[in-house]
């Protein structure tokens, strides 16, 4: 299919707001299936996985085809929830254009205004459809009032609802208005039409001065200034529709959007790395292949399905292309069209078209496919960078062998998983944007690798140090027929400042601890080191003087002094007044003004000290130091706190002394969790 008839698209909106329902609609619309589905019976196209069906709602990207009158629509239908903001992400890399879903009893969510702004980021044309218009208390004038407020005055309808929640039954348009508009809605209309006009001209300087001069302008004009207008941003239109249960102006919806969003041809170019040259490529059939992978999906049966648009050239089944991420050839076979769990078989995807490969060796997301005569490189999706964290054990010794694949596959599939292991702690952990993805994450790998995996809070790796100097004497003897053991120490400990470490030095004169004996000495205090006095967590930020000591001429020797040693270090910590010390993390936050008050008292409670505050256009960036053990759960904290619209990262910074109010408990639950592990 020719580039200029192809339209790739972004569903986006707050969740609920009706983007699966929109493009179900949009297929039944266009007999590309012969029964509409339904969210509430779990039986859409675009919402096929267990984990999509059980919750109601979108976890993924979903690409939903439609074609009609010689042309074809990609919808890539989106997650609303934040916690899948990855899949939003991706897939505004390789779409022109977007629309922005509006639940019209609810209006402007939280959802919208992220969508908006990732739009805005991107420089991506885009509209607005209220939908769900046959709900109780929708109206589309109020709707239209909360967009122009919220947006700007750029955003003006295209449309008249002929009535509003139980009333409704139609649309009128107002870029090409019937002769035969009924007289409740006549006014509106006209109204309407004369402010897109209005928008029309002020989109070409000719147009504007024949327009101001008061000279009419023809139906062609006014459509053709639209579209430019609509193409540069400068203009958003607006929508009104109904997926669910008759799909109501939905052929109007889909009309406009192959008339105004952009095809690929239009769309901004893309950049493309030719060795260190950046470099921009327009769409081109007959060009140098070069294709970008967005999405991978692991699958136990078919095997990785690696989803990708074309820019230049085309993508044949049962042929080679270069991936010039990992430098190495992929063998192309089957090439498919997904449609939800399903795939259709193609032979070929041309530049601007949307496609997926199966089975390829080495490629992931983000990664770039073309010829090796001709490597290129697309630049890497910048991914939201999630600081939720979980520790993952498994439910068995069965699913502790499956757990690293397992993990490995779907932080594959979504790359804003991260698994790690945590070496102070000795944790195995998980990473992302919140509760509600990692939760979706266990599910999937139980399904399709079947591994059990549980979750918990992680350790908080708390460390012990001493506060005052203190000496300490340990006498290692031990007679058991034959050569004992011997072993003398005198040690003085002593606090460093924080974060200096361990230091160890000796002040033995005389040969009172023989020369050989002296790394074993050290080397017992350092074992000693691993387990404090109070709550068993590791030693840091003390000196441990050599000062004093005796041997035996024949029961001495290495070992001896290494477990005379370690007992000294044992057992001076409990007389040098040791302290608790919980890590420190620098916190960024970043929420609109009118939040500012409430997540500065949340930080108070968390035991937050504030750093700084930096305002600026609108939002305001708060940076404080806070105890690791109070924001654990701060992606849930700051969702309901800034009502979803705040972000945050957060980095390690230092550790500090645990309260004294608080030590006791630290240290009871560190018991706690000792005792159940030998349980």
């Amino acid at each position: 299919m020719d580039a200029k008839d192809l339209r790739n698209v972004a569903l986006l909106g707050h969740s609920g707001s009706g983007k699966t329902s929109l493009g179900e609609a949009a297929l039944f619309a266009t007999k590309a299936i012969t029964r509409l589905g339904s969210i509430t019976d779990g039986n859409t196209v675009s919402d096929y996985e267990p984990e999509e069906i059980k919750r109601g709602g979108s976890i993924q990207t979903t690409l939903l085809s439609i074609k009609a009158d010689d042309s074809k629509i990609n919808f890539l239908d989106t997650p609303g929830y934040d916690d899948f903001l990855g899949e939003v992400v991706s897939a505004l890399r390789v779409v022109e254009g977007a629309v922005i879903v509006v639940s019209a009893p609810t209006g402007v969510d939280v959802g919208t205004e992220r969508s908006w702004k990732m739009c805005e980021s991107a420089q991506i044309p885009r509209m607005f459809v209220v939908n769900k218009m046959d709900r109780e208390n929708a109206n589309f004038s109020r709707n239209v009032s909360d967009i122009q407020a919220t947006f700007g005055r750029q955003c003006i309808p295209f449309q008249v609802p002929l009535g509003d929640a139980h009333d409704f039954r139609g649309v009128v348009s107002i870029i090409d208005p019937p002769t035969d508009i009924p007289a409740e809605i006549a006014d509106e209309v006209a109204a309407a039409r004369d402010r897109l006009i209005e928008a029309a001209a002020e989109s070409d300087d000719d147009l504007a001065d024949r327009y101001l001069s008061g000279e009419e302008l023809s139906a062609e004009e006014v459509i053709s200034g639209v579209r430019t207008a609509v193409l540069a941003g400068q203009l958003v239109p607006i929508l009104a529709t109904s997926s669910t249960p008759v799909g109501i102006g939905i052929d109007e919806f889909l009309e406009t959007t192959r008339s105004f969003l952009p095809s690929p041809v239009d769309g901004n170019p893309a950049v493309l790395l030719k060795g260190t040259e950046r470099t921009e490529y327009r769409t081109d059939p007959v060009g140098p292949l070069a294709a970008f992978v967005f999405k991978t999906t692991a699958d136990p049966f078919v095997g990785k399905l690696s989803v990708f648009r074309v820019y230049q050239g085309s993508i044949k089944s049962n042929s080679e292309v270069w991936n010039s991420n990992r430098e190495q050839s992929e063998r192309i076979g089957q090439l498919y069209l997904p449609k939800g769990k399903h795939q259709e078989n193609v032979t070929e995807i041309t530049a601007g078209d949307i496609g997926a490969i199966g089975k390829l060796s080495s490629t992931l997301t983000g990664d770039t496919l073309c010829t090796k005569d001709n490597p290129v490189t697309f630049p890497s999706i910048n991914q939201p960078v999630g600081y939720f964290r979980m520790a993952v054990t498994p439910a068995s010794k069965e699913d502790l062998d499956k757990m690293s694949m397992a993990l490995s596959r779907i932080v594959e599939e979504d790359p804003t998983l991260q698994f790690s292991r945590d070496a102070n702690t000795s944790e195995s952990l998980i990473t992302g944007l919140g509760d509600a993805q990692i939760e979706v994450a266990l599910e999937k790998i139980k399904r399709k690798f079947g591994a059990d995996l549980r979750v918990r809070m992680p350790r908080v790796p708390y460390r012990e140090t001493i506060t005052k100097v203190t000496n300490s004497e340990y006498r290692h003897k031990k007679q058991s027929g034959g050569h004992g053991q011997f072993g003398h120490v005198l040690i003085r400990l002593e606090p460093q400042e924080r974060d200096r470490g361990f230091e160890f030095t000796t002040e033995v004169t005389g040969g009172r601890v023989p020369k050989e004996y002296i790394p074993s000495v050290e080397k017992g205090v350092v074992k000693g080191l691993d387990e404090g006095a109070l709550a068993g967590f590791p030693l840091v930020d003390l000196k441990a003087v050599l000062y004093d000591g005796s041997y035996h001429d024949v029961d001495s020797s290495g070992m001896s002094f290494e477990i005379a040693s370690s007992q000294a270090l044992r057992q001076g910590v409990g007389d040098a007044a040791p302290v608790l010390l919980e890590p420190v993390v620098k916190l960024s936050v970043t929420v609109p003004d009118a939040y500012t008050g409430e997540v500065i008292s949340d930080l108070n409670v968390k035991r937050g000290r504030i750093l700084g505050m930096n305002p600026g256009d609108g939002v305001t960036l708060i940076e404080a130091e806070v105890p690791l053990a109070e924001v654990q759960r701060y992606a849930q904290d700051l969702r309901s706190v800034s009502h979803g619209r705040g972000t945050y990262s957060l980095v390690f910074d230092h550790y500090d002394q645990v309260p004294p109010n608080l030590e006791s408990k630290v240290i009871e639950d560190a018991k706690r969790a000792r005792e159940q592990e030998l349980v």
